[in-house]
């Protein structure tokens, strides 16, 4: 029997996973409960919020994310992608920022716009 803690809403419900023929969740409180029990042994994923360099902006980093949720183990490995992502504005919130992270097909987006601001000189 595994032992989880549902993340799918605040409630956070205590998750047990018991696995034979069959994947049985107990101790749910709704249904995504139950699908987020059988998935986090099958295939765990998670989107990831991060931020990347922008330049002529308002701020030095602007927020990312990926568009859906990717695979657990991946996740080192897409973080060390947007170490090298520097973007310049303006940009549009949901603009393509990397196009498909680590062969999964899903990209990452801005999270919000940011205009372009030229830096007075001095």
């Amino acid at each position: 029997m595994t032992k989880l803690i549902c993340i799918v809403c605040p409630k956070g419900c205590h998750l047990q996973v018991d696995v034979g023929d069959t994947i049985v969740v107990t101790g749910h409180a709704c249904n995504r409960g139950v699908e987020y029990g059988k998935n986090e042994l099958k295939n765990p994923v998670r989107v990831i919020t991060s931020t990347v360099r922008i330049e002529n902006a308002i701020y030095r980093r602007i927020p990312v994310k990926t568009a859906s949720p990717i695979p657990k183990p991946l996740i080192r490995k897409a973080m060390l992608l947007l170490d090298k992502i520097s973007l310049a504005a303006p940009v549009e919130v949901g603009q393509i920022v990397v196009e498909d992270i680590c062969g999964t097909g899903i990209p990452f987006v801005a999270s919000r716009s940011m205009e372009r601001v030229e830096k007075a000189e001095g």
